[in-house]
């Protein structure tokens, strides 16, 4: 269906028949992966809107016009994978202009401005992205990016989109969330102000742990021609196949998160009343401290959350990390399958200790991506593994 029949459609309707035309030489119901490098031209300039495959294939258009659906966007781009597409986003800005960071972040994320952009003259000023005024202090005239993750990555903090979006429009800033962790079923940040929306889809978008892939979803014509240019000139972008996979996980997506959700709601409960647990990190408890904030822009927790033990030493960790059988000890999340993660020398290990201590992100914290598994199975899994 064209993207604007579906402008109307619930979500399920959405996620099923976003960016899916039937073939038109053949009928195929499924878009085909159009395995090409180049496509030929009648004369000189004279084609069928198709030149070159690293600017435009018939798959990747299908899956941008899906991500644009899907997030309530007008446009959308794909990536060859979240940080590529991250760094499209940072692409737009020149030596001297400052950004806006979130504190808990994703470690790739931190790796990619500190060791990459620091050095060509682009300043990263981090904050606690929770308290809005903290954003509005930060802000400078040669401010012009705003970055967050919400929920965040790895101690599911949640920041205010629609109140950083009002302070990022008033300071003339875009304003990038990544939405890798709620997906676009659980949140829309287009909807409540944002710029540009990231993902990386190889978590939730693609869900089955076989495809690196990213995304950036926009309202603007002029921003999405910008991030185009550089996407094209950069050359960034996802072979064929990866984009029919990541098209194929957008039509289960809605029942994958509703599962995932009902998951998250079950682990997070048990973990909360075991005894040997500390502190469980999970937006969905009415005492976090952004829960209101999290009730009104997302419909649902998700499947991400973190928690620590009453034993906060290394080796207690390290156990229960090298204990579980459901539970695969990996890097990654969002998948069907369950996996258990050690921040501090995982996902998180490019970003200092000390910064990590200060943030919250203890040596001890267990991060889960709770599938979609029988969450039974999932309880016991944990019960053998803590002990």
């Amino acid at each position: 269906m064209s993207k604007a029949s579906l402008d109307n459609k619930k979500i399920a309707t959405r996620m099923i028949h976003a960016g899916a035309e039937p073939d038109p030489s053949t009928g195929a119901i499924m878009t085909p992966i159009f395995q090409t490098s180049t496509y030929v031209q009648s004369a000189p300039g004279q084609h069928k809107g198709y030149e070159y495959a690293r600017s435009q294939n018939p798959t990747r258009a299908a899956l941008e016009t899906a991500l644009a659906v899907i997030e309530n966007g007008k446009f959308g781009l794909a990536f060859s994978s979240g940080v590529a597409a991250t760094d499209t986003v940072i692409k737009l800005l020149v030596p001297g202009d400052e950004v806006i960071a979130a504190n808990d972040m994703y470690g790739g994320t931190y790796r990619l401005f500190t060791k990459v952009y620091e050095k060509f003259g682009i300043k990263f000023i981090y904050v606690d992205t929770t308290n809005p005024e903290n954003v509005t202090k930060a802000l400078t005239e040669k401010s012009k990016l705003i970055w967050i993750e919400t929920p965040t990555n790895p101690l599911m903090n949640i920041t205010d989109i629609e109140a950083i979006a009002a302070i990022s429009k008033k300071a003339g800033t875009i304003l990038c969330v990544d939405n890798t962790f709620a997906s676009p079923y659980l949140q829309n940040p287009l909807d409540l102000g944002a710029d540009i929306v990231m993902h990386s889809s190889t978590k939730y978008l693609g869900g089955h742990s076989d495809v690196i892939q990213g995304a950036l979803i926009m309202n603007d014509e002029g921003l999405k021609d910008q991030l185009y240019f550089i996407q094209k000139s950069c050359g960034a972008v996802p072979g064929p196949f990866d984009c029919f996979l990541v098209l194929r996980g957008i039509k289960t997506l809605h029942v994958r998160m509703k599962a995932h959700c009902e998951n998250g709601i079950v682990i997070a409960n048990y973990l909360r009343n075991h005894p040997k647990v500390e502190k469980v990190f999970w937006c969905g408890f009415e005492d976090h401290h952004n829960h209101e904030i999290a009730k009104k822009q997302m419909r649902g927790f998700g499947g991400m959350l973190s928690f620590t033990l009453k034993d906060s030493s290394i080796e207690a960790a390290t156990k229960v990390l090298s204990s579980t059988k459901l539970f695969s000890l990996a890097e990654s999340l969002g998948g069907v399958e369950s996996l258990i993660n050690h921040p501090a020398s995982m996902t998180h290990a490019s970003i200092p200790r000390e910064e990590r201590i200060k943030n919250g992100l203890s040596d001890g914290l267990i991060r889960l991506s709770i599938g979609i598994e029988d969450a039974e199975d999932l309880v016991e899994d944990l019960k053998q593994a803590i002990g």
